[in-house]
């Protein structure tokens, strides 16, 4: 069942990226090798999945490199690349050419510390043993291991050093260093605190793809009051202006009362029913009728 369904993601995601405008920056590239390093992970599970294998490696450093070639390829790695891709939206600065190389450095550990646990479960290594008897041949690939996860732990400390010296030193990103396609890379990088002086409307799926000449702005919101652009759900044409509610204490109060109802039932359940008691208060602030403010249209 996640062999169909993990299947399907990956066909999604390529789908994905051939529909798009492909650049070869830092984000990219860490999208790649997770693609890459989460189907090996797939593979070998499917492998353990053959009741006869799994038999043979089973609690085996066979199960150690599968489950980090899923985990870390498909969590560490997307989140480096969403790091590397809105950086530059929140800080201002990129600097894409030591990204590539932390990439690189964090790839060629990865799978120098965990493909030879591959082989080694094969061979018969058990996980969660710290040592074993040297003429069972396991040295040279818990040496290249090591090697890798020494490597691996330099990648952390060059994505660190990269992170502050691009913040610091690392060259104006403006307003869509990556070319992309959707709103939020229209404004400046950061952003002001109002995000745009004039709300644009989308008219496409990528509307900064489009031609500039068929963009569009929506004028005439409040700026004394919360209000919001609804648009069509087919065509997201401008449909009405809806008026949030104002700032409120109130949720972040029934949020603190309800944890103390759930803190102290650990130690004795009557708090429980605290609370509950505390959080009913709390609610009841919150959902108060005040003075409302109709939609316009």
């Amino acid at each position: 069942m996640i062999a169909i369904a993990s299947g399907t993601q990956i066909f999604c995601w390529i789908a994905t990226m051939w529909s798009g405008r492909i650049k070869m920056r830092t984000p990219m590239y860490f999208v790649c090798g997770f693609i890459f390093i989460f189907v090996l992970g797939g593979l070998s599970g499917v492998l353990l999945a053959s009741v006869p294998l799994d038999l043979q490696v089973h609690d085996t450093f066979f199960v150690v490199a599968h489950f980090h070639y899923v985990l870390i390829g498909g969590a560490l790695f997307p989140l480096f690349g969403a790091f590397y891709h809105w950086f530059p939206k929140f800080t201002g600065r990129v600097d894409d050419w030591i990204g590539k190389i932390n990439f690189w450095i964090l790839f060629v550990g990865f799978n120098l510390t965990f493909f030879p646990m591959h082989l080694l479960g094969l061979k018969g290594m058990t996980r969660r043993v710290y040592t074993y008897p040297a003429e069972m041949g396991w040295e040279h690939a818990n040496a290249l291991a090591t090697v890798g996860a020494a490597i691996i732990a330099l990648g952390g400390i060059v994505f660190i050093l990269n992170a502050v010296n691009s913040y610091r030193h690392g060259d104006v990103a403006g307003a869509n260093p990556w070319d992309s396609g959707t709103l939020e890379w229209a404004t400046a990088s950061p952003p002001a605190h109002y995000n745009f002086v004039n709300l644009p409307a989308a008219t496409s799926r990528y509307p900064l793809w489009t031609d500039p000449k068929e963009r569009v702005v929506v004028t005439g919101m409040c700026d004394d009051r919360r209000e919001i652009l609804v648009t069509t759900l087919m065509d997201a044409e401008p449909h009405h202006r809806a008026v949030l509610p104002a700032a409120s204490i109130w949720p972040f109060l029934t949020t603190v009362l309800t944890s103390i109802g759930f803190v102290g039932s650990i130690f004795q359940f009557s708090w429980y029913y605290i609370g509950m008691a505390l959080a009913f208060v709390g609610l009841l602030g919150w959902f108060w009728p005040r003075k409302s403010v109709e939609a316009e249209s």
